[in-house]
């Protein structure tokens, strides 16, 4: 059975074509993306994010790119490393728990030393193959890339390395990623009259997000300290701050304001309450996020804006 014709158009080309697809299944698309996102906040780890350094995220942009992945598969891609690491790190934990060891840490370095690239490398490989277009990254280019690093693995120890991943996060690899939401986003609110979705604003978004990722420490660390009003935060207000970090709603929304700002600043604040009344979102907190966004991605100049 094949995709409905209108959902088919939308991804027959590598960007997407707006206004397509029904309202009614946008509108029950963005409903479950919002409790999906809930959900995963939900249960979230003390560690989360941990695994989406600047380091990593660069890596993976700079090899999807030489692969020519699409962005979607490329957040895919970081999530699906995320979540396996941290399932990895569960794993540590209970072995440790209740022995006088090396922090967790340490003992996650030293069972992946051997394998730290293999498994990055793999989950691009994997997020490739959940992409919708048909160019996926095969084994003959993964091995040669990583032949290239100095590592010399078999086609057998790529597949074993696939499975490993999948065994550890229960087959559950297509995971939302925040560009999915941006899109959605755009979506419903071009559907309601609030803000036509362009092809100059779908880039713009998309130029943001991937900023908003390789800058996350910094957007989020002046997010939290204008959160708080503080510029030392507590080891408590930290912690809770973790599922606002890993919060892909807020993260959408944040960068949709910061796109609207940039190409239109004179609707601004009218975009702001059309994403606050679509998502629920406080005007503060979209305010917070788009102003951390610019500032980092613009750098003074925001000041003059």
């Amino acid at each position: 059975m094949g995709l409905p014709a209108q959902v088919s158009a939308r991804y027959q080309y590598s960007e997407p074509i707006f206004g397509v697809v029904t309202p009614g299944i946008i509108q029950d698309t963005l409903l479950h993306m919002a409790i999906e996102n809930e959900r995963y906040l939900s249960e979230l780890r003390d560690e989360a994010g941990s695994f989406k350094v600047t380091q990593i995220v660069e890596f993976v942009f700079l090899l999807a790119g030489k692969w020519s992945l699409t962005e979607s598969a490329i957040y895919q891609a970081i999530e699906i490393f995320e979540r396996y690491m941290l399932k990895l790190l569960e794993e540590v934990s209970n072995l440790t728990l209740g022995k006088e060891e090396d922090s967790n840490w340490a003992s996650l370095k030293v069972q992946m030393e051997d394998t730290y690239m293999l498994r990055l490398v793999s989950c691009i490989q994997l997020a490739s193959k959940l992409s919708f277009h048909y160019k996926i990254v095969n084994n003959k280019m993964v091995l040669k890339f990583l032949k290239s690093l100095g590592f010399s693995y078999t086609t057998e120890e790529l597949l074993e390395s696939e499975l490993a991943i999948l065994k550890a996060l229960h087959f559950q690899v297509n995971v939302p990623v925040p560009l999915a939401y941006v899109e959605v986003l755009l979506e419903v609110l071009g559907y309601n009259g609030y803000l036509r979705p362009t092809k100059e604003l779908h880039e713009m978004c998309k130029h943001l997000l991937s900023l908003s990722y390789l800058l996350r420490n910094n957007i989020y660390d002046t997010l939290l300290k204008s959160s708080i009003e503080n510029s030392s935060p507590s080891e408590l207000q930290l912690a809770k701050f973790v599922s606002v970090k890993e919060d892909l709603m807020l993260l959408a929304v944040g960068v949709i304001g910061a796109s609207s700002f940039l190409l239109n600043h004179e609707d601004w604040n009218q975009v702001v309450d059309y994403l606050n009344s679509t998502t629920g979102i406080s005007l503060q907190s979209i305010t917070e996020a788009v102003y951390a966004i610019l500032k980092h991605s613009l750098g003074n100049r925001v000041n003059d804006c």
